[in-house]
Parts: C-alpha cells; structure tokens; sequence
C-alpha cells in the first residue's frame, strides 16, 4: 500500500511538472478585464515581522533579514507550501508602506525569475490556486511603480499558473484543496484578458464540490470548524468574482453558502473566534465576521446539530460540544477523539478550551493534540474514546478506530436555562461503559451545571466490566474529567481543594466546583496553536474518581462571580459572607 501511494504521489509530482512546463508556452494575459478589489484579510504584525527578517511560517522561525524567502533553508514541507502559497502577501499588504511594498515585489518577481517556469514545490494545484488569489487580490499594490519587463512577466506567469491550473485542478484533493484550485481558476478565468475561456468549465466544477462535499447541515467531512470557514471565504469570494464579471453564480454554489453561513454562527465562539475541533485553530482574525457580513445570509441553523455540533448560549456566555461521532477516515487524517468535550467562552475571553491541534509542532505533538486526554472531556481507565491507527508511512494518515459508532443526543429547555444530554459508546468496547453527559446553562449565561456518567447497560456490558473490575482486584476503574484553560485564565485551588478560582483579564472571576466525592486537582496542561514557535503553557482541571458500580455519577458546576464592595463574591453560594479575594 506504501509503494502503491508512493508511486501515486510521484506520478502526481511528474504531471505537474509538465503540465506546468507546457502552460509555459502559452500566450500571456495582457491585462485586467477590471480593477481587481482585495478581499483577503493580513496582519499588521506579521507584515512588520517580515520587513524586519523574521519568516515565521509553519511554527518555525528563521531570521534571515534581508535574504529572499526563496533562498532560507526550509525546515519541512509545510514551511515551502506557505511561502509559495504566497497568503504572506497579505500581511505585507496590510502594512502597505513603500519598504514593504518593494519587499513584496522583489520576492514576487524572485520567485518568477526562479520557479516561474514550471519548477519547485509551489507547482501543485491547491498551492497554485492560492498564490493566483494573491497575486490577482494585490495586483495594483504590486504593479506600482513596475517598468514594461516587469509588468509583462507578470502578466505572463500569471497566464501560466492560469493555464496549469486549468489541466491540472482535478488532481487536487478533494475538499479544501479542490475548493482553493477550483477558485483560482474562477479569479484567473473572470479577472484576466484572454483567460475568460477557462472560467466556465471550472464554475461547473465547483458548483460539483458544493453538492459533494457541503453537506445538508452546511459541514464538511472533517467536521474541521476552521476548515469550514476557509471553504466558506473561498466560495464567497468565487461568487463576488463571477457577479463582477456580470457571470452567473451557479444555485448549487449559491445553496452551499446558504447553508455554511448559519453552521458558521453555530460554530463561532461569543468573542468571535472558532471552536477549536478536528484539527481545526480560532481562524485568522477578522476573517470569520467579515465572510459572515460579505454573504449577506442572516438565517442561523435551527435547534440541533450544525456539522455534528451543538450550541448553548445565553447572555455572554457560549458552550460548542462535539455532538458526533469523529469523522470517518477517508475524510482526513485530523480526526480527534473528542466525542462529547466541549469549550466555554465568557465575553470576549475563552475560559474552557480544548488543546488544539499539534500538527505544526511535530509528530509526536500532533498524536498527543488528537487523544481524548487533550480535550474537555472523561477517560476511562488511561483510555481515549477512539485509539489511532497505525500510520500509512507514504501518506501519514492515522484514522481513529474503535471510535464512538452511536451518540445519541437531545437539546431542549431546563427550568432556568437550555440544557443538552449525550453519551457515546466509545468505552463499551473496552470497559462496557457508556459516557453520558448533560451540561446546562442557565439563560443569564452566568451559571453552568454538568453532569458526566458512566453506565454498564445492557447484560453483556455488565459482564465485561466485571471482567475489568476483576482484572483490577476489584479496586474500581479509574476516570479522569478534564478541564482545559485558556493561558490566559489565572486559576487557583482554594484551600480545602474543594474548588478552583479562575480569574479572566476582563476582570470577571468563574468558580469551579464539584459534589465532592471525586479528588480534584489543578494540574498542566498546553494550548497548540498554529503560528507559534511552542505550544503555550497553561493549566487544566482534573476530577478524577474510580467507578465500583454499574453506574457512576460525578455532577460539577461552573459559576460567575460578581465584584461587590467587599470583593468577589461567587453567586452560586447562598451564604452572602462567602468571600473570594
């Protein structure tokens, strides 16, 4: 299977090769057919950051000043695919002063003066999609000031990447590589004189993506939040291209953002960020609300599950819970065992999160960020609720197996709030245990109760966990229920151990606390984010306990604190003398 993959992928490599190399000797766009208006999103920072030689990209830094990106040592494949996916041309854009002007144009024409003809790492179908966006999206920004030489090569290589592209975006992954081909052939197609030939087969194709891959709830496959938007930006952008053009937007892609819009305000977090699952970060800033405002659909996803999740929120306050079972492994290897976990954002501050993805710090960071114990969420016994598999070594790809088959779930009204009830079967198959867990929110969004069970039900399941009760000389099987915290939440056990203070920079105070018949404990925990050099320390929330029956009930509860006169006081506690400094 390792050589069949292998053989695969090269033949891949040696057909763009030449398709790249034959789109070299097609005729060259001249100009335009419109202005093209920049709708991608950069930073500020990261454009000073490169004026100033420090090339972060991947999670890995080189400090190189004055030296072209194109001439730093690479430390792996995903450093060469940002640079020659050329979205840095976004955060130079940002700054947009001529030094970071001249920057952008002298790596640009480096990069056609060496790659131009057909050669390198950035000939591959998605990449190219993306740098056409780019170079399209910052055309005036970078054609200032160019003499005739300059401007035509431009014009040129961009007539080639076009043309490449145009033979070559089928061999895209399907999903979000496919999309990303698929709408730099669309920007090309309607933006460049000459090229207009090539937007209608590609419009087509697209549309086909929309109905094969959105699904009804308007999710992906992965279930990837992040990836999701992505996909989203793109389609918006695609439509923005052809109504410009005076083209028509195909209904399958119009109905594909109608219904992503709504999963995406289902999946937003209430200080705007994304909720981070399956491989999936918080979303470059700004970009979530600025794709929500440009597709003008209002409509939110009704009661339910939105791509496998489900949503409370009340007041300020906002909880996403994985709701599903993981995505199946042909949709992706970022598959996390995350079945049930969840995260709590207050206000503008996340308070409860999940570890995230480690994918950009390494192998053994990446298998960590996808078991159970790197989530908000119950283990049994050591265990994740899915176990990876073994590594195909040409594709890396690791599917979750033993994964959750049934998870039955129901949203609805509690006295005093929304409250959601799950469980999931992913211990039966070692334990004979089901996870159950109800979570509720009160409508002020100041108040938050849970409840996580364990629970041998049917004759067989009995039997296993005897089995295991057993094994263990009858001393009970061990859980743990974790609870990520943002680094930036200060947390504190109070003295007894009976409760955590967690204090967020906007000043407000959350109080944890449990029924007490588990130990608790403030242990270490990380927070992985792609785009920093390490993950970030930080701290979780640990109830661990050990189930001795058929069924095993732990209840916990989260509180708002108000500052009074004579301090924090926590509003879940009767006694109005019950102080917090």
């Amino acid at each position: 299977m390792s050589t069949l993959s292998g053989l695969t992928a090269r033949k891949a490599r040696l057909l763009n090769r030449w398709h790249a190399h034959r789109a070299t000797q097609a005729k060259a766009a001249t100009a335009f057919l419109s202005s093209p208006e920049p709708r991608t999103i950069g930073s500020f920072a990261k454009g000073r950051q490169l004026v100033a030689g420090n090339y972060l990209f991947a999670g890995a830094l080189i400090e190189a000043k004055g030296t072209p990106v194109w001439q730093v040592d690479a430390p792996d494949r995903a450093y060469l695919n940002e640079i020659h996916g050329f979205a840095w041309l976004d955060d130079l854009a940002a700054v947009g002063d001529p030094s970071t002007r001249g920057l952008a144009q002298e790596w640009l024409w480096a990069w056609i003066a060496k790659f131009g003809r057909g050669g390198g790492p950035g000939w591959t179908p998605d990449l190219t999609g993306r740098r056409l966006i780019r170079w399209i999206n910052h055309a005036i920004f970078l054609l200032r000031g160019q003499e005739a030489p300059a401007s035509d090569a431009f014009y040129r290589s961009l007539a080639q990447q076009t043309r490449f592209l145009s033979k070559r975006w089928h061999a895209a992954a399907p999903g979000l590589p496919r999309f990303e081909a698929l709408t730099g052939l669309i920007y090309a197609g309607a933006s460049l004189e000459g090229m207009e030939d090539l937007a209608p087969p590609a419009v087509a194709a697209l549309a086909k993506e929309c109905e094969d891959q959105i699904d009804q709830q308007g999710g992906l496959p992965t279930r990837n939040p992040e990836e999701l938007l992505d996909v989203f930006t793109l389609l918006t952008w695609a439509a923005a291209a052809l109504e410009e053009a005076e083209k028509p937007v195909p209904e399958a892609h119009t109905a594909a953002i109608e219904r992503i819009a709504p999963t995406l305000r289902t999946l937003r977090h209430s200080d705007g960020g994304l909720a981070r699952f399956h491989g999936g970060g918080r979303g470059q800033e700004g970009w979530l609300d600025h794709a929500l405002a440009a597709c003008e659909v209002k409509t939110r996803q009704p009661d339910g599950l939105s791509m496998g999740y489900a949503r409370l929120s009340s007041g300020r306050t906002s909880v996403i819970i994985d709701a599903s079972t993981p995505p199946k492994p042909e949709a992706g290897y970022n598959a996390h065992a995350s079945t049930l976990a969840f995260e709590v954002t207050s206000g503008r501050r996340p308070l409860i999160v999940n570890c995230g993805s480690g994918a950009s710090f390494g192998a053994d960071w990446r298998r960590a960020g996808r078991a159970t114990p790197s989530h908000s969420a119950m283990t049994v016994d050591g265990y994740s609720s899915a176990r990876l598999g073994d590594a195909d070594r040409a594709t890396a790809h690791e599917s979750l197996i033993d994964a959750p088959t049934h998870v039955p779930i129901e949203i609805n009204h509690a006295p005093d709030g929304l409250r959601f009830q799950g469980g999931h079967n992913g211990y039966v198959h070692t334990h004979g245990l089901t996870h159950a867990r109800q979570l509720e929110l009160t409508f002020d969004g100041r108040g938050m109760a849970g409840e996580d069970m364990l629970l041998a039900l049917e004759d067989a399941e009995k039997r296993l966990f005897d089995k295991v009760m057993d094994a263990k000389k009858l001393a009970g099987i061990p859980f743990d229920i974790r609870f990520h915290l943002h680094p930036e939440v200060n947390a504190e056990l109070d003295m007894g151990g009976s409760a955590v203070s967690m204090a967020l920079k906007s000043g407000e105070i959350w109080v944890f606390r449990h029924d007490g018949t588990q130990n608790l404990s403030l242990e270490p925990s990380v927070y992985l984010e792609k785009g920093r050099l390490k993950p970030r320390a930080t701290q979780q929330i640990v109830l661990s306990g050990r189930a001795m029956t058929f069924a095993t009930r732990v209840r916990w509860s989260l509180s708002k604190a108000q500052e009074t006169a004579m301090g924090i006081r926590d509003l879940n506690r009767d006694e109005p003398g019950e102080v917090y400094d």
